[in-house]
């Protein structure tokens, strides 16, 4: 009844607003797993995104908000859930005055890493290959290679808790490894202003595939996953643990740890959540008991 009074209202006051019912999630994340999600809405907008958000509060609805599905896995049962995809939707990225970029939340870094080089801006080429939105990514303080967002997110325009906007800059994002303020709370990221400087266009673009180059000979890049699933641990790599304690190739179902990247799993074919989850909680036992060490993961599971 909640959903039905939802849906009612959205389409009374956004009519053209893309709206999906029993959407498999399987569809919108890179591990190409998960059950169909009551209702999924695909704003277009930032103001779409809040008044969505808002009427979903006044029905008594939480909304799971979600970009490219790139760090998620999701249960294999149907979910009551209502669902907000903000990307393609929010994916403006423009030129601001003072010479960073402005970039909305659900715009790949893939993209944004391309507009900077264009642009003869340096800074993102690590985030070239690394596959989600920039919501999410700052979310989490997404990096590789050494870069990370907190080096070049300069503000950050968001919702809070009760749906209002609100801002925060330089260090009152709270950045650490793998957080910000927004990991793990109400507040869903609208945009950012990305500070970076200026550059050679032509050696940013050797440099960005330099990196792709790196990848796609270390990550199983063509085939269903979710990237690294465990956080660094403390001292040492998560990848060089689950390799040394054997486990390369280890399977559950469809699922197997990858015998490219020991820190991925990846998708053969018709895996289940239940086959990821199985599969980690193996991984997780065998390398506490060959190394004392507990590893943590760093991908989201989603039920509902």
């Amino acid at each position: 009844m909640k959903f039905e009074k939802l849906v009612r209202n959205l389409r009374e006051k956004l009519p053209s607003l893309g709206l999906a019912f029993d959407e498999p999630m399987s569809r919108h994340t890179s591990f190409r797993i998960g059950g169909p999600v009551a209702v999924m809405a695909l704003p277009s907008s930032a103001e779409e995104l809040r008044l969505i958000c808002r009427e979903a509060r006044n029905a008594g609805v939480r909304p799971f908000v979600f970009g490219n599905g790139t760090n998620l896995l999701v249960q294999d049962a149907p979910l009551n859930v209502f669902a907000v995809k903000t990307s393609p939707g929010l994916s403006e990225v423009r030129l601001a005055p003072d010479g960073n970029i402005f970039a909305m939340s659900g715009v790949l870094l893939s993209a944004l890493a391309v507009f900077a080089q264009k642009n003869s801006l340096s800074g993102l080429e690590f985030a070239h290959g690394i596959p989600g939105t920039l919501g999410g990514a700052v979310s989490m303080n997404a990096g590789a290679y050494g870069g990370e967002m907190c080096q070049v997110v300069e503000r950050t325009e968001y919702l809070d808790e009760d749906l209002e906007i609100r801002a925060v800059t330089g260090d009152e994002h709270g950045f650490s490894y793998r957080r910000s303020v927004f990991s793990d709370s109400g507040k869903i990221v609208l945009s950012s202003l990305i500070r970076l400087q200026p550059g050679d266009a032509g050696a940013i673009k050797g440099r960005m595939e330099e990196l792709s180059a790196r990848r796609r000979s270390s990550q199983p890049l063509n085939m269903p996953s979710a990237g690294s699933v465990f956080k660094r641990p403390v001292g040492g790599y998560a990848a060089a643990l689950i390799d040394s304690s054997g486990l390369k190739g280890l399977r559950v179902g469809a699922a197997e740890v990858s015998e490219k990247h020991a820190g991925f799993i990846v998708n053969l074919g018709g895996a289940t959540c239940d086959d990821v989850l199985r599969l980690i909680d193996q991984i997780r036992e065998r390398v506490l008991k060959e190394h004392g060490v507990n590893l943590q993961t760093e991908i989201k599971h989603i039920t509902g």
